[in-house]
């Protein structure tokens, strides 16, 4: 993709520099998690699932951010890039939010490394990149791009700007309402039936990443060139709950999806570039994913 000419968001806090102190487990919604968790199970020989009860929330205590970041240098690249691509999140969302009545408010993006408190609890670069809810903020470590690139095969600058549009997504929930929604009711729900929420959540960011994709090409003048919507495509379905766990025990087991199926998240981001409004994406009136 070429974003050249593109502005820059001045919502990019850099934090690599702060400590990161104990660990305590995050309760944000993450792309990444089940990704990074199926690996971490794949190199040290531990059950993927016992790490997926830990980043999805078990034994929470929250804590607050109390350092400020800074912009990132001007000489890095893939900070920049990023910054650009949450700059055009931005701009169509605000765009999308005023078609609809509303207002839309701009997120930060925090650059961290290894490890960094949020209001979410302690945030670790184990879990991938994460939207905490509580404080409105997304959370990157750059390195989990190496890990789409190198360990789960999905390499390309679309791929990585799908993972940013993938947690503005989650924020786009936030501000509609639809977080705390489906959070009342899972807190309520049988296990299976969260999982299928979580599905449900998952499926939906990834169709907002796909209005982004097509509402920015059209409104904001950058161009998708040969193969960008095929790396998208791709590290979607990289990351699909069925073909993680196939590869990381050799059976699948559906009744644990949090994040949906290869096919799912590939067919919901599909439906979001197609569709290009925030109603072409309600999973939850959807009968089939």
């Amino acid at each position: 993709m070429d974003m050249k000419d593109q502005g820059e968001s001045s919502n990019v806090e850099d934090v690599r520099g702060s400590s990161g102190g104990g660990f305590r487990p995050i309760h944000g919604i993450s792309l990444g998690s089940v990704a990074v968790a199926l690996i971490g199970g794949w190199l040290l020989g531990v059950n993927p699932l016992q790490i997926l009860g830990f980043i999805n929330g078990d034994d929470v205590r929250t804590t607050q951010t109390t350092s400020e970041g800074q912009a990132p240098p001007l000489s890095d690249a893939d900070a920049k890039f990023v910054s650009q691509v949450l700059r055009s999140t931005e701009t169509v969302w605000a765009s999308a939010f005023q078609e609809a009545g509303r207002t839309y408010e701009n997120p930060t993006l925090k650059l961290y490394r290894d490890s960094y408190p949020t209001a979410c609890g302690q945030g670790d670069a184990a879990a991938g990149p994460f939207y905490c809810p509580n404080d409105r903020i997304v959370y990157l470590d750059l390195g989990f791009f190496d890990v789409l690139t190198r360990q789960l095969g999905a390499p390309g600058q679309f791929a990585h700007a799908y993972v940013v549009a993938h947690e503005v997504g989650h924020h786009v929930q936030n501000l509609l309402g639809i977080l705390s929604k489906v959070n009342a009711k899972r807190e309520q729900s049988s296990e299976a039936v969260s999982n299928a929420l979580s599905v449900r959540i998952e499926l939906q960011a990834d169709c907002f990443a796909g209005v982004w994709a097509t509402r920015s090409q059209a409104e904001h003048g950058w161009r998708l060139e040969t193969g960008d919507i095929e790396s998208a495509l791709n590290a979607a379905s990289q990351i699909g709950d069925d073909t993680l766990q196939r590869h990381a025990r050799g059976t699948v087991v559906p009744e644990s999806f949090t994040h949906g199926t290869s096919a799912e998240r590939v067919g919901w981001f599909k439906r979001g570039v197609e569709g290009g409004k925030i109603e072409s994406c309600d999973t939850f009136a959807a009968r089939e994913l």
